[in-house]
């Protein structure tokens, strides 16, 4: 027996005569509340392109190695017609099972079942997950697919929805919290997601906003659909908020089955080794001529990653936000590594508003979970204009500074060319607690490019001179002799060595295995207050 799709009460539970009507009563009931709202909700959601809880479930766990907890709570509400409205679960799946045989928690909401809306027994299912979790130091998962709080359950369900911030709070850099935003995700329900360390969308069938779009009409007049106000392609590529843009719910299952490869399972322990055959001896001739010549002409940063990482794999995060600086995992030696670098082909790799606060926000993340940092810089400095200072660049560079100065974990940075002014102590310099700084012969480490600085420093005579332009370039010429190259760094001791570029793998993987049982401190404190 199942509930039909308008909603009803669960089948009575019988009296326990013996041990077949207690087994047929326990499977009729387990039967119920796998059906969710009903085949005609599942339907439903079937012909939306969406996969039910149980379905996602399937794809993104080890083969039956799911078990569930709370399948048989309801909710206790009656007013509005809720007491004729009970479904077993309450509509969200919770339990735990195993990914590549490491333990996570999860729970999937349901949409067939009332629109997947949070009430209290909904809420506190996902707070005995995020507890046991916490508790236990292994991922916490969200699949989410819900039209937000359960408006007939009233104050208890905004209580339901910030019990649950609560402890994604307390979870922070404590063990992973991971969100997959499988359908509608809307007022309260999207800061949960929010809080959590990385969020995927799946295009064109999930959203993501705090009003939705009659509300935004009502109130600014502004006619949006629900994909220009909260789609994946806003959210991925405008706000940042996303990290992730999948095509389909598998592919987003399954880049998180991947992310979770890179992951520790807590604070407390390593992340796991990845098997590779990639000799850590290897090296590239290719990188030796990868940078131009010419100062001023682009290479692909990317390029210079999947040279140098295990097999090239790179998994790129936030990969539409910001592209002018790349963030993301990679191993080396199969030790699992966070990755910042410029993208010269990208805005020349300069550091603005949005990238300094995807880089800081990734550089805490990797400090949080005891992942090293190695870091790939070509940056000619902060963008400058009234747009980038009015829209905070000072306090979102500080971000990124705050970020690495604070980070406790092995950092390796790799200057390939250009290190210029601010951008240079920024970039996870010496200065803020570097542990070993690399140069390639292309570095051009100064407060700012030989142009500027001839421009400034000889104004007057090259304003006097018989022909500016010749004396410009003697100027230029010397200049970069003197101090755009990495060999004035170097005698201070700002860089430990300049390596030949094709070494460079072999060099990150030893200096890893040096620094694996590095210890390091910050002043005993609350906490810092970085420059939100």
């Amino acid at each position: 027996m199942t509930t039909n799709d308008a909603g009803g009460a669960p089948p009575p539970a019988r009296a326990l005569d013996d041990g077949g009507d207690a087994l047929r009563t326990l499977r009729e009931r387990r039967a119920a509340a796998r059906t969710g709202g009903g085949q005609a909700r599942i339907d439903r959601q079937h012909e939306a392109g969406k996969l039910t809880a149980r379905e996602r479930l399937d794809l993104l766990l080890d083969e039956n190695s799911f078990h569930e907890l709370g399948m048989f709570v309801t909710h206790r509400a009656t007013d509005f017609g809720l007491d004729k409205q009970k479904f077993l679960g309450d509509g969200v799946v919770t339990g735990y099972g195993t990914v590549n045989g490491r333990l996570v928690y999860v729970y999937s909401q349901d949409f067939t079942v009332m629109g997947g809306s949070l009430g209290r027994a909904h809420a506190d299912k996902i707070v005995a997950l995020q507890d046991m979790a916490l508790k236990n130091g292994a991922p916490l998962i969200g699949l989410n697919d819900s039209g937000g709080a359960r408006i007939q359950e009233g104050v208890v369900s905004l209580g339901g929805y910030a019990d649950i911030f609560l402890r994604n709070v307390q979870a922070s850099g404590v063990v992973p919290q991971l969100s997959c935003i499988m359908g509608p995700c809307a007022g309260g329900a999207v800061y949960s997601p929010a809080i959590t360390d990385f969020v995927i969308m799946v295009k064109d069938t999930s959203y993501m906003f705090v009003t939705g779009p009659e509300v935004v009409k009502t109130v600014t007049h502004e006619d949006v659909t629900f994909e220009e106000l909260g789609g994946a392609g806003v959210h991925n590529r405008k706000s940042g908020v996303a990290h992730f843009a999948a095509d389909s719910e598998g592919e987003a299952l399954a880049i998180l089955r991947q992310l979770l490869g890179y992951l520790p399972q807590n604070n407390m322990v390593d992340a796991p080794q990845g098997p590779t055959q990639d000799d850590p001896l290897r090296q590239d001739p290719a990188l030796d001529t990868i940078v131009p010549p010419a100062p001023e002409h682009p290479y692909d940063m990317r390029e210079v990653i999947r040279r140098v990482v295990d097999d090239g794999q790179f998994l790129e995060v936030h990969a539409g936000f910001a592209p002018n600086i790349l963030v993301g995992f990679a191993r080396l030696n199969g030790r699992t590594v966070g990755v910042v670098a410029q993208q010269p082909k990208i805005l020349a790799g300069v550091l603005d508003n949005d990238a300094s606060v995807k880089a800081a926000r990734f550089v805490r993340f990797c400090d949080c979970f005891n992942i090293a940092l190695v870091t790939f810089e070509d940056v000619p400095g902060f963008m400058p204009g009234t747009v980038q200072e009015h829209g905070g660049i000072i306090r979102n560079g500080a971000k990124l500074l705050y970020a690495y100065a604070e980070a406790t974990v092995p950092k390796i940075t790799v200057i390939t060319r250009k290190a210029y002014g601010g951008a240079y102590d920024v970039m996870s310099s010496k200065h803020l607690r570097g542990d070993i700084n690399y140069a390639w012969p292309t570095a051009e480490i100064a407060v700012m490019g030989p142009e500027g600085a001839v421009n400034i420093i000889f104004r007057r005579e090259l304003a006097e001179a018989a022909d500016p332009v010749a004396r410009k370039a003697e100027l230029v010429a010397d200049y970069r002799a003197k101090f755009a190259n990495p060999y004035v760094a170097a005698s201070w001791g700002y860089i430990d060595d300049i390596i030949e570029p094709r070494e460079t793998r072999q060099r990150l993987i030893s200096a890893l295995e040096m620094l694996q049982n590095k210890r390091d401190t910050n002043p005993p404190k609350k906490h810092g207050n970085i420059p939100l």
